[in-house]
């Protein structure tokens, strides 16, 4: 997050958010080619632990048959949020921002309200939020996280794991420029201009990610522009049903982009690229808002979406120097749900991949399937996030990769914890490192 961003606005109140939207439930005809693509139904085999089920629990609560504090607590709290069911939905239902409102819906227990704020400031507030990751890298860089990750169980050994993951894979580092050599400033690009989402936890843990976000943006020919003012994309608040946090946030984001007059704003976390590209749906109720969220949507792209048509496009192949990597090697790719899902980017991050000559890439079984991780989840509901991630665990070493490749924070972190505990130290890394790496 960017310095400065302070969000002002007023706290949750403790009783029910603003009602359901009729008009997005009376969208779902109960088909049910929901429920098998549903990671938590898989498991549980409980109808109520479907997206069906969670949407008639949804009308059953706006109808005043039940109350919002009980099994409609249980069963919308378990949903993992990833938005499989959308893809395969035939009526088109917006079951994400159905969820988002059904979580707004919750009146909060005092004490877990109080520990959820407290974690969502520790990780977005920009004044603890820089303590927290300072002291998160020196851990990190000690060697603690990952030593005794690999050894402690329960919540203190989980978020050892989580941190190690994010640690840069030294096989990745750009080797350093000869003397005299030409290197990229990203700023100094040629052709069109982008603000990239400097975000929370990819600011604070994942920096070697934008770094090589730039630099390979560079060298494709667009230039930076800066935009202070920015702040948290607000997606965990959205998910977590803090909606009024979630849009003041938007707010925040919107102003600063609209100052930075930009062509595109680009992101390398597929979570915060469909938070910012649902800014119009939390500010449907704000006429204004909703317009000028409307234009910043627009133009959002994943940054292996915006590589991926700069490769179509351009006719200067110098830019894009793959074929003349050294950098060898079998990369196994797991889709981000809020990418694949979520924003329906599916082919451009094999695209990149596959452009670099020496990778042999290959999806895993299960990589349009969640990881587990989903934000937050795997800290709420660890036996079933751990439930949910074992498939692709095992899928990840049965194939014998290099890499494991996905373009979402949580996703990298959730499943390199897992790899970690197991023993496997298969490093877990962002698809544009690969390419930042095979273009040096």
């Amino acid at each position: 997050m960017a310095d400065g961003a302070v969000i002002d606005s007023p706290p949750e109140a403790d009783s029910p958010g603003p009602e359901i939207s009729g008009e997005l439930l009376a969208a779902c005809v109960h088909c049910g080619f929901c429920v098998p693509v549903c990671p938590t139904w898989d498991i549980l085999r409980e109808e109520n632990d479907s997206p069906r089920g969670r949407l008639y629990l949804m009308r059953a609560e706006a109808d005043g048959r039940v109350d919002p504090q009980g099994a409609f607590a249980v069963h919308i709290g378990r949903c993992l949020g990833c938005r499989a069911c959308e893809s395969v939905c035939p009526a088109g239902v917006e079951y994400g921002h159905l969820l988002e409102q059904a979580r707004a819906r919750i009146p909060p227990r005092p004490e877990a309200r109080r520990r959820e704020r407290w974690l969502l400031a520790a990780l977005t507030d920009p004044r603890p939020a820089r303590i927290t990751y300072a002291v998160a890298r020196f851990i990190r860089a000690s060697g603690l996280a990952a030593g005794l990750g690999r050894r402690l169980p329960g919540t203190v050994g989980r978020m050892l794991r989580l941190l190690a993951a994010t640690r840069p894979t030294p096989a990745l580092e750009r080797p350093p420029a000869e003397p005299g050599a030409d290197t990229t400033d990203p700023e100094s690009g040629d052709g069109e201009s982008y603000v990239l989402l400097e975000g929370c936890v990819m600011d604070g843990l994942f920096g070697h990610v934008h770094t090589a976000a730039r630099r390979t943006l560079a060298m494709a020919g667009y230039r930076e522009i800066r935009a202070p003012g920015q702040a948290c994309c607000g997606a965990l608040h959205a998910h977590a049903g803090l909606l009024v946090q979630a849009r003041a946030m938007a707010r925040a984001n919107i102003e600063a982009f609209e100052r930075a007059d930009c062509d595109w704003i680009v992101t390398d976390s597929a979570g915060c690229g469909a938070g910012l590209k649902d800014y119009p749906a939390w500010l449907a109720d704000e006429p204004e808002w909703k317009e000028r969220a409307e234009a910043i949507a627009s133009r959002v792209r994943d940054v292996t979406e915006i590589l991926a048509t700069a490769m179509k496009t351009s006719g200067d192949s110098a830019r894009f120097p793959g074929g003349a990597t050294t950098l060898q090697g079998r990369v196994g790719y797991d889709a981000p749900c809020h990418l694949h899902h979520g924003q329906r980017i599916q082919s451009e991050p094999l695209e990149i991949l596959r452009s670099v000559r020496g990778l042999e890439v290959e999806e895993l079984p299960s990589a349009d399937r969640c990881c587990g991780g989903a934000g937050l989840y795997s800290l709420a509901h660890p036996d079933l996030a751990i439930a949910v991630r074992a498939p692709k665990l095992a899928e990840a070493q049965q194939g014998a990769y290099d890499w494991i490749a996905t373009g979402n924070p949580g996703c990298i972190m959730y499943i390199g914890a897992g790899l970690l505990w197991s023993g496997d130290r298969t490093p877990v890394v962002h698809p544009i490192e690969l390419v930042d790496r095979a273009w040096s």
